[in-house]
């Protein structure tokens, strides 16, 4: 008897459970945010209408450094979705500068938000406006932080060759989180920044 030599089977395409996880993780993330903006605008709408300001004397809340944090966030999403394609394409060396290039834009949006929130000049004390203005510009940096721990992780894995143009799912994942996060802003923006 002559033993038959099969050939190798095709490779499998293995599920893409991080990128459906962090699907989930940034859909209940922005759904944590609309309940806190709704619960903010809730609490502006009746202040304002028993005649009052929203805002205490003595705080202003400019739009420059919102309106710079919004343009960052959304050169990001150009930077990550350059990685993305880079790395399905296994250009690593633009895949590391466009990953690189987007933490260092979170990193400026981090300081600029500190920045802000030394020039809003708004005290904890002074009522529910400080509490949620705080609470929701707060827990969106946390976000940030978090999208920010998620691409350095996914990039030290594709910088240890754990991703190539076939699996690249821990990128895609990383930019899902990334661009909730960026709309998780968009709407912080529009509802506390813009209107306030």
């Amino acid at each position: 008897m002559t033993a038959h030599v099969l050939p190798p089977a095709p490779p499998v395409q293995r599920p893409r459970v991080l990128v459906v996880g962090s699907a989930f993780a940034a859909a209940a993330s922005f759904m944590v945010f609309i309940g806190l903006i709704g619960v903010y605008l809730a609490a502006r709408a009746d202040v304002i209408s028993s005649g009052s300001a929203w805002l205490p004397k003595g705080v202003a809340i400019p739009l420059q450094q919102p309106n710079t944090m919004f343009i960052t966030l959304i050169m990001t999403v150009f930077t990550m979705q350059w990685a993305v394609s880079a790395i399905s394409k296994n250009d690593r060396v633009n895949a590391y500068l466009a990953l690189g290039l987007t933490l260092m834009l979170g990193i400026a949006t981090i300081v600029m938000t500190t920045y802000l929130w030394y020039l809003m000049k708004l005290d904890v004390a002074s009522g529910v406006q400080g509490v949620l203005i705080y609470t929701i510009t707060g827990a969106h940096i946390v976000m940030l932080v978090l999208a920010m721990l998620f691409v350095a992780l996914m990039a030290l894995r594709a910088l240890g060759g754990q991703f190539t143009a076939r699996q690249h799912d821990g990128i895609t994942a990383a930019a899902v989180y990334w661009y909730a996060m960026v709309a998780v802003y968009a709407l912080i923006w529009i509802s506390i920044y813009v209107t306030k």
